[in-house]
């Protein structure tokens, strides 16, 4: 593989520093794609990226993602593996002078070249259009690694060219991962120097750095160098370690245990009650202890159905909103339209019969088994069916007058049931309203 410049030197001076040196995020930077940690989606086994690296086919494509997220990492990997000329730059140092020295270099190099542009947002419209046309004409291939949103920060014509890469923020989950890994590693983490760290003292950490892989190597190396040595070999972390490392004070959330589950009752029973103040007050309470966004959006979209329905449908389609949000923007950005969901919920009109007749219906249908359809509702495709009875005298609703006829539809064993009984809140005043003339009309007609 031939390099042209470095990617990323130890030293900008020139003169490399010994391993153990270099900070612990530096040096504990994945290798390849068996030690990278999240992203499934882009270089999990399906992922486009991960066959991409391994057939050496990348194309042109723009890494957009929030700090700590795995951007300059996939860009390292991508030049420890390819056979083509790799060469970088960061957009803050450099300018239309340099990359016209890349373009040149690239002609003259008999394989292809990838062109990686650390913080390309900070190219400007005429930086951006220098290297344009050589993207298109196949001379670069470039990978543009960004925090901010492509489509306003990249021009339409080369980002049309190139494939945008959305990676999210790490879980909880992959933060842990990365942490433990650095704990027990003895070749480049702290594997000999820490011998433990505390359960609390991770949740902790985990809760600091939300999402970014970057941070929570930074104060797991920081906290290491304050925490004391323990009664085996090396040194414990504790929550205090963390929290001094980090200049955060650690709030008792357990993201297992009963704290976690009293906070989002806390926060579904304030909605219910129309208590939008309390409501935000314990979702930023779940956050700073660390919780996952997505779960709560998720507790959000439920509550929009169990406890608003049909009083106000609006709301399902906000709480959707919000989660697409936040897989759209990440953090710290994304927590803003889930708090907005909340806020939508606790001041809407409540109403629960949605859910009181979901469930009342689901007992039924588990109590009376299979009941059979009635003849007049079945479905009839073939001759027959027909001649069996299926579909006879059924009524077409929009050939009746005010389109409805007034016909059954549960079968004969539930037919006095009713499930669903609006509430007089919202829109479900408009849907009781709707349902009783139709009650009143159908009446009329069997009278007849």
């Amino acid at each position: 593989m031939s390099h042209e410049m470095d990617l990323f030197p130890d030293d900008v001076s020139g003169s490399a520093k010994p391993a153990k040196q270099q900070p612990l995020a530096e040096r504990f930077r994945p290798r390849s794609l068996d030690e990278f940690v999240g992203q499934e989606h882009i270089v999990g086994d399906d992922g486009f990226l991960r066959e991409a690296i391994a057939k050496d086919e990348i194309t042109s494509i723009i890494l957009w993602g929030p700090p700590g997220s795995g951007k300059t990492t996939l860009a390292k990997i991508i030049s420890n593996t390819t056979h083509a000329g790799f060469v970088a730059f960061s957009a803050v140092t450099s300018g239309i002078k340099e990359i016209r020295e890349v373009i040149a270099q690239a002609r003259l190099r008999p394989n292809k070249t990838i062109l990686f542009i650390d913080e390309i947002h900070r190219f400007n419209k005429a930086q951006q259009d220098a290297f344009l046309p050589h993207v298109e004409d196949g001379t670069v291939i470039l990978i543009g690694a960004t925090t901010e949103n492509p489509s306003f920060e990249v021009n339409s014509p080369l980002l049309s060219r190139a494939r945008v890469l959305v990676l999210n923020p790490l879980t909880v989950d992959d933060i842990r991962t990365i942490v433990l890994r650095a704990v027990n590693d003895t070749e480049r983490g702290l594997g000999g120097v820490v011998s433990e760290i505390e359960e609390g003292a991770l949740d902790a950490l985990v809760s600091f750095c939300g999402g970014d892989a970057r941070r929570a190597l930074n104060i797991l190396e920081v906290a290491a160098s304050m925490a004391k040595k323990g009664k085996k070999h090396g040194a414990v972390i504790t929550v205090g370690d963390v929290e001094k490392a980090s200049q955060q004070k650690m709030l008792r959330y357990d993201r297992a245990g009963e704290e976690h589950f009293n906070i989002i009752s806390a926060i579904h029973k304030s909605m219910r009650g129309s208590d939008p103040d309390a409501a935000i007050y314990w979702f930023c309470r779940m956050l700073e202890g660390g919780e996952e966004p997505l779960y709560i959006a998720r507790r959000v979209v439920r509550f929009a159905s169990e406890d608003i329905g049909n009083a106000d449908p609006q709301a399902l389609q906000v709480a959707i909103a919000a989660t697409e949000s936040y897989r759209f923007l990440g953090t710290p950005e994304g927590e803003l339209a889930i708090a907005q969901a909340i806020v939508y919920c606790a001041t809407a009109p409540k109403s629960n019969a949605m859910y009181t007749a979901y469930k009342a219906a689901r007992e039924d249908a588990k109590k009376y088994g299979e009941l059979p359809v009635p003849m007049h509702i079945r479905n009839a495709p073939t001759r027959l069916m027909k001649e069996l009875g299926y579909g006879k005298d059924y009524a077409y609703d929009h050939d009746y007058e005010d389109g409805y006829s007034g016909q059954d539809h549960l079968p004969d064993k539930l037919s006095d049931r009713t499930y669903y009984e609006p509430t007089r809140f919202g829109f479900e005043k408009v849907i009781s309203e709707r349902l009783k003339w139709w009650s009143d009309r159908k009446r009329k007609m069997k009278s007849q």
